[in-house]
């Protein structure tokens, strides 16, 4: 069936209007326009070590609109055939012969299983369709879904423990039950578990579970644990690595950090250093972000030059008391695995809040977003003062990319509205880009 669309306006030059056009020049578009989904696979076992090879290739037939339409496509992944919640992709208009494809490679679609909720090692079915995008006066018109079935793999590692860290001396102080405990990370030694924590002038216990059913003190603070012992006193604030040791119930407190130091940094050679943050889901320590200006730097522990690296061919590999690291001025995520005694530092993309209820107003510097390194595209920034007044995200300090809330629900549009601050306090914001096609923040007033 053919109908007459005459809302479709197509601009004519002045040349065209002298040739003529008739009053009864129309459109004539195809109503039942259409495509097919088809996959090369109907089953895939993702591997990290093939992160950059061909896992998935996804085709569509060329619609049939009746006349030359410049649509454009997106795919969509979900694990339910409703596409309730589903995670979209761009498609692009690569051809193949007469037929569209876009192919996925195992870690792009690791990703995408991954944040649609497939448990790592489990056969998951995933549903695949294209929605075919005519113009912004159409709703978006879907194919039929193809299937099939993809292992996926845990890209990040999971060193959490059932034990934690608590007290007045803690970040998080003696918990009300609401906040979790600072947690204990596991090591290479079974029953020996570490954290790396900021502690102030205190005390501290450990506990299981975030609960005081089973808790270890020590009664003479002296590197032995007994159950529901003493309190344990911090006299000096400082930046600590605290081990507990499950099988022996000991605990060892010792001054502990590493940072960035040298021209290229801040404050230069003298301290303080630029710090380095524990990252649990990759084992290794992270500047997420820092402006460094042209210049050289070095990482070294505790702020002190005994134990420092730098690298002799400047290629990421690091060596004790290694040359200086030449870097030109930018903005950085700087990663360090002393692990294999490697780096890497490369620029970074940087979500911002900005906004009349900010400390700077509508000026930069924004306040900065922390990555969530455990869920790609999730992003933290926590106790933001914040007074009655108006923000918006944005990124790296500019306009370009900018994100508001129309409707004030918690959903972001590309550009849309101011979002209001009715109260002023400090406030944990978070962004949620996991699903692109659908942004959202929270907003939580401490």
């Amino acid at each position: 069936m053919k109908k007459y669309i005459n809302k479709i306006l197509f601009l004519l030059t002045f040349s065209a209007l002298l040739i003529g056009c008739q009053d009864d020049d129309v459109v004539v578009i195809n109503d039942d326009f259409s495509t097919t989904v088809g996959l090369d696979t109907d089953g895939v076992i993702l591997e990290e070590g093939k992160a950059g090879d061909k896992a998935l290739k996804v085709t569509w037939t060329q619609p049939e609109f009746g006349f030359n339409a410049a649509a454009e496509y997106n795919i969509l992944f979900d694990v339910g055939e409703n596409f309730e919640s589903p995670q979209t992709v761009s498609a692009g208009k690569e051809m193949e012969g007469d037929t569209f494809v876009k192919t996925f490679t195992h870690e792009q679609l690791n990703k995408i299983a991954i944040n649609l909720g497939a448990a790592p090692g489990v056969e998951t079915p995933m549903f695949v369709k294209v929605d075919i995008i005519l113009s912004k006066q159409y709703e978006p018109k879907g194919s039929a879904s193809a299937s099939f079935m993809a292992t996926a793999y845990a890209d990040v590692l999971d060193l959490t423990s059932p034990w934690g860290i608590v007290g007045d001396a803690t970040p998080i102080g003696w918990p009300d039950g609401n906040t979790p405990d600072a947690l204990f990370y596991k090591t290479d030694e079974a029953g020996v578990f570490v954290t790396y924590i900021n502690l102030t002038v205190g005390e501290w216990k450990i506990r299981k579970d975030n609960s005081w059913d089973l808790n270890y003190g020590s009664d003479n603070n002296d590197g032995t644990l007994q159950q529901n012992g003493g309190n344990i006193p911090v006299e000096e604030a400082g930046s600590y690595k605290v081990t507990f040791d499950e099988n022996n119930l000991t605990y060892t407190v010792e001054e502990y950090s590493w940072g960035l130091v040298g021209d290229a940094t801040e404050f230069g050679w003298d301290p303080p250093d630029v710090p380095l943050v524990y990252d649990p889901c990759s084992d290794t320590w992270r500047a997420p972000r820092v402006e460094l200006k042209d210049g050289k730097l070095k990482i070294r522990q505790n702020e002190d030059w005994a134990v420092n690296y730098g690298s002799d061919a400047a290629d990421g590999n690091l060596q004790q008391n290694g040359a200086d690291i030449e870097v030109t001025a930018g903005v950085y995520e700087v990663i360090v695995d002393f692990n294999n005694l490697t780096y890497s530092i490369e620029k970074v993309d940087v979500w911002g809040v900005v906004g009349s209820a900010t400390e700077t107003g509508w000026d930069p510097p924004d306040v900065p977003f922390t990555p969530d390194y455990c869920n790609e595209g999730i992003f933290y920034a926590n106790n933001v003062p914040l007074t009655e007044g108006l923000i918006k995200f944005r990124l790296n300090n500019d306009w370009g990319v900018n994100y508001g809330d129309d409707g004030e629900d918690g959903i972001l549009e590309a550009g849309g509205a101011d979002i209001p601050i009715s109260e002023a306090g400090a406030y944990d914001i978070m962004l949620d880009f996991t699903n692109e096609s659908v942004p959202t923040y929270t907003l939580t007033k401490k």
